[in-house]
């Protein structure tokens, strides 16, 4: 009998595997429903949907390795890494899905009160602050929508050698911004944007993705905190916003 392994739990939801099952429990039930939907839609490998009984989505796990870890060296090759941006291109020129993306959501709103709280707790020196709110207004900027996987995290995709095997946690897709997706598949690992450049092909804007690096580990460092886990590991969050001065 295979023991249970927590993946992930926090106060929003938990995911536990069980041998080669995923079972996602989550107190949005929205959530859920898009992330069954868009890997219903997406032209790319996903997970496959074993059942669904709210508030639990069980999935089959993928075959392969996690293209890396923020904060650790990635072991995937170049390759993989180009395999990526491709898939990243794949399902930006997908039809577009009927709803729109969570990170869609009044992002300068957020990136004021976030700076805002960032100050007022002392948790980075306020000069760091400001550089970064500077760079993340190139992510201001609007932009035509795509198919989004909303949460490109490096550990969401998935490689075996160098062939992309699928990409999972799809609860924020929607309509939103490609540069997004690019920008927070390359989080903490710039030196893989140019592998990935060459995978997604032309249009990409490295200002705005630049941009992202700092606005998404601006608004990120609260809940993170909030919910037990560091920005302040090295190569995370807080060591982005270091290294854009």
């Amino acid at each position: 009998m295979p023991e249970i392994e927590v993946v992930v739990a926090h106060a929003e939801r938990t995911t536990l595997r069980l041998g080669e099952m995923f079972l996602k429990i989550d107190a949005d039930q929205t959530r859920a429903e898009v992330e069954v939907e868009a890997m219903r839609t997406a032209p790319i490998p996903t997970p496959e949907v074993l059942w669904h009984k709210p508030p639990v989505l069980a999935l089959a796990a993928l075959p392969g390795t996690a293209l890396g870890r923020l904060g650790e060296p990635s072991p995937a090759s170049p390759a993989a890494w180009t395999a990526a941006g491709a898939a990243a291109r794949a399902l930006h020129e997908a039809p577009l899905p009927p709803w729109h993306s969570r990170q869609n959501s009044d992002p300068a709103a957020r990136l004021a009160s976030e700076c805002s709280w960032l100050l007022a707790n002392d948790v980075l020196p306020a000069d760091l602050i400001v550089l970064n709110r500077e760079i993340a207004q190139a992510a201001l900027r609007p932009s035509t929508p795509v198919f989004i996987h909303g949460d490109l995290q490096l550990d969401h995709v998935f490689v075996d050698g160098d062939e992309l095997t699928g990409v999972l946690d799809w609860s924020e897709a929607g309509q939103g911004d490609a540069m997004f997706d690019l920008a927070i598949l390359t989080l903490g690992h710039p030196e893989h944007l140019d592998d990935v450049i060459a995978g997604y092909g032309s249009g990409v804007d490295l200002d705005v993705i630049r941009g992202y690096w700092s606005l998404r580990s601006l608004t990120a460092i609260q809940w993170l905190m909030e919910h037990g886990f560091d920005p302040y590991l090295p190569g995370c969050e807080i060591d982005v916003l270091k290294s854009a001065r």
